[in-house]
């Protein structure tokens, strides 16, 4: 168990370190862009400054329509300057916003690959379950360190698996139904077997689990992926 526990820490540790520089780098590309944005903007009291060379280099400009004109230049200085302003503003916050969601998206990535290999890994091994017992008086089942409570038919159902598993075999839908109705399998539905399959998997509750722990082998049936020291009914 020593060598799955460091590799599983190890993984979880580089897992983290790829967050941690992505982020990283994440910050950096955004920053490094937005000091190379920032400083190719246009000072914003450019055009002030060249009204104001107008204002001194010509003071010669004395009637009413030229000084009205010099006027007209200084306040389209000022509200540039504030246009320029904002949309400093805006591109700040729309970096800022960029950042967050990259960051959001990475950290959302690396969780959505990390579940999935976790998901691998289950799927592959299937479900380690060192102890099953069906108890019908307190119509339970319990997995491991687990409870599940189950309805009268759903225990049923998983009995029968249980039963059939002990002796290796593996069950169709219509046998399953003709044990539990206690009919001529001959007489019983495959579509009825499979409902009661499906009624004991939403009965245990998690689907991975359920669907691992009762397994279906294709046009053969269904068995519960249990050894059989591990079984025992009550």
């Amino acid at each position: 168990m020593l060598p799955n526990t460091s590799s599983a820490s190890d993984s979880l540790r580089a897992g983290n370190r790829v967050v941690a520089f992505g982020i990283a780098a994440i910050v950096l590309i955004l920053l490094a862009a937005a000091v190379f944005l920032f400083l190719n903007l246009p000072d914003a009291n450019a055009f002030n400054t060249r009204v104001e060379r107008l204002f001194v280099e010509n003071d010669n400009l004395t009637t009413g329509a030229e000084i009205k004109l010099l006027e007209i230049l200084a306040q389209s200085g000022t509200s540039f300057s504030e246009v320029l302003a904002s949309y400093r503003s805006v591109i700040f916050v729309l970096l800022v916003f960029a950042t967050a969601l990259l960051i959001a998206s990475l950290v959302f990535l690396v969780t959505i690959v990390a579940l999935n290999r976790r998901i691998s890994a289950i799927q592959r091994a299937g479900i380690q379950v060192s102890s099953m017992l069906i108890s019908r008086e307190a119509r339970a089942v319990y997995i491991n360190d687990m409870e599940f409570q189950l309805t009268e038919a759903a225990l049923e159902t998983l009995a029968v698996l249980a039963e059939a598993r002990m002796d290796d075999e593996v069950l169709t839908g219509a046998q399953i139904e003709a044990v539990v109705s206690g009919r001529s399998e001959a007489d019983c539905d495959e579509a009825a077997g499979a409902t009661r399959v499906k009624r004991l998997r939403d009965a245990l509750g998690n689907q991975l689990v359920s669907e691992l722990l009762v397994k279906t082998i294709a046009r053969r049936g269904y068995v519960l992926a249990v050894g059989k020291d591990a079984l025992r009914m009550i």
